[in-house]
């Protein structure tokens, strides 16, 4: 194959391809694009979430925006111990209500993600639901997708949708994924919530496809009053090219 035909392979996939050899290694040029893929997955995963500045990003929602820790104390104990980061931190207080949906912003494993993404979804995801009640955004650090459970009871919510920062890939350290349950509590199963993965504009889903795709599911699980395994996502066919 030409060197022509493999920039064309290259151009259509985030994947590393056709990376060529130097002896029995890789081309310097390709080794040092692996080394730094390598150090931004990690600095995404280490580096601490700025949360005033993703508070200000959300401020044309309207909404309030209330701050939460989980049970884990610090980054290092995060990564270690999966179970504190779904539970809530014993000093988290949340005001009970009443609410169709409740939106929550997770750190995860990629602050970057969400530093980058949260505010864009958050937006195009709140007016494609005019009618619902929706509680306050609640920002949470230190956080696993399943600390959306008990925040979601406290706050009275029908359904929680997390928003988190996901495992950074080598060719992806901002993937955002969005998580739904419907009648969030403590102790609910993986299977019981429906994810939408990769958002990350220009090269995962775009923040108003990954809108319309939620939404859709949203209306679903209300009307089902289910989620997860029994939640089907019907899909829309794409236009060539979206994505």
């Amino acid at each position: 194959m030409s060197s022509d035909a493999f920039d064309l392979l290259r151009s259509a996939t985030r994947a590393r391809v056709a990376l060529g050899r130097a002896g029995d290694g890789l081309p310097t040029a390709r080794l040092l694009e692996f080394r730094a893929a390598h150090a931004a997955a990690r600095d995404a995963v280490h580096s601490p979430l700025d949360v005033p500045a993703l508070v200000a990003s959300l401020a044309d929602t309207g909404l309030e925006v209330l701050q939460v820790e989980s049970a884990a104390p610090d980054r290092a104990t995060y990564l270690q111990r999966p179970d504190l980061g779904r539970q809530l931190s014993s000093s988290a207080s949340l005001p009970t209500g009443e609410y169709d949906l409740a939106l929550v912003i997770a750190d995860g494993l990629s602050p970057l993600a969400v530093s980058e993404h949260a505010a864009g979804t958050v937006a195009a995801v709140l007016e494609r639901l005019p009618g619902w009640s929706i509680a306050p955004l609640v920002v949470a650090t230190q956080a696993r997708v399943a600390l959306g459970d008990p925040i979601g009871e406290a706050l009275g919510a029908r359904i929680v949708v997390v928003l988190v920062g996901e495992r950074p890939g080598l060719s992806s350290a901002d993937s955002l994924g969005l998580y739904l349950t419907f009648g969030p509590r403590t102790g609910r199963a993986d299977s019981e919530r429906n994810c939408i993965s990769n958002v990350r504009p220009p090269h995962g889903l775009g923040y108003a496809q990954a809108a319309d795709t939620l939404v859709a599911l949203l209306q679903a699980s209300r009307e089902l009053g289910a989620s997860g395994v029994v939640l089907k996502d019907e899909g829309v066919a794409l236009p060539v090219g979206a994505g």
